[in-house]
């Protein structure tokens, strides 16, 4: 029985953006080529410029459809306890290889590539915020959260000091500076008697 024309074209996918994401992990971002990745694919260059226009685009397409994290919030009745298992899975995931590295080269990428950005934005970055919002919204109708406190500024609060920790100082991201992080808001959010 032969391969139907959609399953190699599934496998070559995955060949091509497993090849991207161990040549990014062997040699770092910078040093990708689509020459590279076509070379250790077993597919000519003109098949991954069909696709994916640059670098870029082949590297988050390869990073967020490889490698997509569980960061779904769950709804114990108790936002805090909700918002600190998130947040730690999400520390976790970004704050250690192989992830971390790669996402922090993929954002840098974003700074210059607005196509990247926008694919960063609309795969990954807006439905973890959509997330968080609408976790916070449901606490909120629950009266865990004052009614009149802005959630999206909750959601800017919640990731900026991470975002900070991970592309500025890059120390370490630890569930103690969740805490602290979380403590921080929470203080400003609690709903008035």
């Amino acid at each position: 029985m032969t391969t139907s024309h959609p399953q190699r074209g599934v496998a070559r996918t995955r060949a091509i953006t497993q090849a991207a994401l161990a040549l990014a992990q062997e040699a770092g971002y910078a040093k990708l080529s689509i020459e590279a990745v076509a070379a250790r694919a077993g597919v000519g260059k003109h098949t991954i410029y069909r696709r994916w226009p640059s670098k870029g685009l082949l590297f988050l397409d390869s990073l967020l459809s490889q490698n997509e994290p569980d960061l779904d919030y769950p709804d114990t009745g108790d936002v805090l306890a909700d918002l600190r298992r998130q947040i730690y899975a999400a520390v976790d995931l970004l704050g250690n290889p192989p992830w971390g590295p790669l996402y922090r080269a993929l954002i840098a990428e974003a700074q210059h590539d607005p196509a990247v950005a926008a694919g960063l934005s609309e795969r990954f970055i807006r439905p973890q915020a959509d997330k968080t919002v609408a976790r916070l919204k449901a606490a909120q109708e629950q009266g865990q959260i004052s009614r009149g406190f802005d959630l999206n500024l909750a959601m800017a609060v919640l990731s900026g000091p991470l975002y900070f920790s991970l592309l500025i100082t890059q120390e370490p991201m630890t569930h103690d500076y969740v805490d602290r992080v979380l403590e921080a808001l929470f203080a400003g959010m609690e709903p008035t008697h």
